[in-house]
């Protein structure tokens, strides 16, 4: 089935414990659709570039059945840059430079090909971003997935609520549960955030995995340990396109198949975090996928005998 995925495709300066990179690929969109991209061909992208941005990144994108139709390409502007620094627990970063250049003018118009997907994956954007694009849908998707950050709940929180309230699902971390919710159990969090519209919402842990939420039901995912972990830049947007890419795969949306999403999703973002920008994702093979989603189903699996 039709994938959109909206969102940034830029470059990133990045400094861990374990290295440093001064300009390589970056973008929310950019991850999303190389995850996406291991489950379904039929992805439709929408974003935003300068003339800077790599044509043999793009050939890239294509030759993996991306259609970049809706990647709109300024000649004369600069691709969105941003340059960060992690701390040691690999959780925290500080963000060093933020350059817009042309997102700062991103406003998305949708070719008519794509105005019928039926699974569509809203990345980290401006609430107004998001909704103009809902908007422009022919008819309503089956399933719609947004992200946001905390940034947006201090400056654009109307907005905001607006978006959440025109999608099936958001995809949030912790910490930004309790701040749109007031809220510090995070069950709580997910009953208000649910009272605002989306029938489903995951709750980002980092290393501690994820919560996947549809009205009393709860699924706890587990992270994958790692020995390595050299950038966890793009992980949660990888996380994000496979969850989506496996949706759109199986057209399935029952609440048992989006919890074999989340695994999916997040053997992704495991794969994500070995190699500084979306190189990794780069390499896999199906094979590779199908061995670390094993070791996700053996990680949470197990028998217990009870009491008589």
């Amino acid at each position: 089935m039709s994938l959109l995925i909206v969102g940034t495709m830029a470059f990133d300066a990045l400094e861990t414990p374990f290295g440093k990179v001064d300009r390589i690929i970056g973008g929310s969109a950019t991850y999303a659709a190389w995850s996406a991209s291991n489950f379904t061909k039929n992805i439709r992208q929408v974003s935003i570039v300068g003339g800077d941005f790599p044509q043999e990144e793009m050939d890239a994108l294509s030759a993996r059945g991306v259609n970049l139709d809706g990647v709109e390409v300024i000649k004369d502007g600069k691709s969105f840059f941003w340059s960060g620094r992690y701390h040691l627990d690999m959780n925290t970063r500080d963000s060093l430079i933020t350059d817009l250049n042309v997102l700062a003018q991103f406003d998305p118009t949708l070719p008519e090909s794509y105005r019928d997907s039926q699974f569509v994956m809203l990345g980290n954007l401006a609430p107004a971003v998001q909704i103009k694009v809902l908007n422009q849908m022919t008819h309503k998707p089956k399933f719609v997935v947004m992200d946001t950050m905390n940034f947006w709940m201090s400056v654009a929180l109307d907005q905001l609520k607006e978006a959440i309230g025109m999608v099936d699902m958001l995809l949030v971390n912790d910490s930004e549960a309790r701040e749109l919710t007031g809220e510090y159990s995070l069950v709580k969090a997910a009953k208000k955030i649910q009272a605002m519209g989306p029938k489903y919402l995951i709750i980002k842990k980092g290393e501690h995995g994820a919560l996947l939420f549809h009205g009393d039901k709860i699924f706890s995912a587990p992270a994958l340990p790692l020995e390595d972990v050299f950038d966890p830049t793009g992980a949660g947007d990888t996380f994000a396109g496979g969850f989506i890419g496996y949706l759109a795969y199986t057209g399935d949306t029952c609440f048992d198949n989006m919890k074999a999403a989340v695994i999916v999703g997040s053997a992704l973002a495991s794969f994500c975090v070995e190699k500084f920008g979306p190189e990794r994702m780069k390499e896999i093979t199906v094979a590779d996928i199908d061995k670390r989603i094993d070791q996700f189903v053996e990680l949470i699996n197990f028998d217990i005998k009870k009491q008589p």
